[in-house]
């Protein structure tokens, strides 16, 4: 790998794509079969209604014992959707999106290869925006030495939702040194996801320093947000005047 002096001006075209990707978004529901019915019961293996726990309590079932959580048994998966780090920076398409939000978790391996192709894209259509060899601008292991491969393969295959019965619930914790065990509100997906792919080992490859372009952060915040206040955590509506 030979590092280059990068000038601003030839960033720019690999940076509006990366944020135009970024930008033009939406969300629409693309459920075919409409509203789900919901049937409540005391021995689905779920918590509803107006439960206290998992087929306990509430107006229908009997009172919930101590210690009533548990994580043994199997679990059902009762609903698909993608990552926003997978299907943002990942899937290009709708149709691939689509695919992708559609296909079981436990086959999601078959997009692993896709996924690097996209990786290794990105980095090509930087290197040709900089005038140089594509072969000389290539992915780094990020900050938690994966390769190419392997960030890919953990990216597809596997659920961001990870149950971590001896640890916290978080999308990256630095402290414990936990990935994907699910997602606090204030948890930034997109920033960690950017510096997985952009950071490299030590997270600050392309961070906007060292005639570098900013590629490890989307540049949204959270806002006035206090994620201590109750659901659903949303900043005071905007008004004309």
């Amino acid at each position: 790998m030979k590092n280059y002096k990068i000038k601003s001006y030839k960033s720019n075209v690999f940076f509006v794509f990366i944020f135009i990707t970024l930008i033009f978004i939406q969300c629409k529901d693309d459920d075919d079969n409409g509203n789900v019915i919901e049937l409540i019961s005391c021995d689905d293996g779920i918590q509803n209604g107006d439960e206290d726990g998992i087929d306990c309590g509430g107006s229908l079932c009997l009172p919930c014992q101590d210690n009533q959580l548990n994580f043994d048994g199997n679990f059902v998966q009762e609903d698909i959707a993608g990552r926003p780090g997978v299907n943002i920076i990942f899937g290009i398409t709708d149709l691939s999106k689509n695919n992708f939000n559609v296909s079981e978790v436990a086959n999601r391996i078959i997009f692993q290869e896709d996924f690097q192709e996209v990786i290794e894209n990105y980095y090509d259509i930087y290197a040709i925006s900089l005038d140089i060899p594509t072969d000389d601008l290539n992915y780094e292991n990020n900050i938690l030495n994966w390769n190419a491969e392997i960030f890919t393969t953990i990216m597809s295959n596997y659920d961001a939702l990870q149950v971590a019965p001896d640890g916290p619930t978080t999308y990256y914790n630095t402290t414990n040194n936990l990935v994907f065990t699910g997602r606090n509100l204030s948890d930034d997906v997109m920033d960690f996801t950017l510096k997985l792919m952009f950071g490299g080992g030590d997270g600050t490859r392309f961070d906007g320093n060292n005639d570098t372009p900013q590629l490890t952060t989307d540049g949204v915040g959270l806002g006035d947000r206090d994620f201590t206040l109750s659901f659903p955590y949303l900043e005071a509506p905007l008004t004309l005047e």
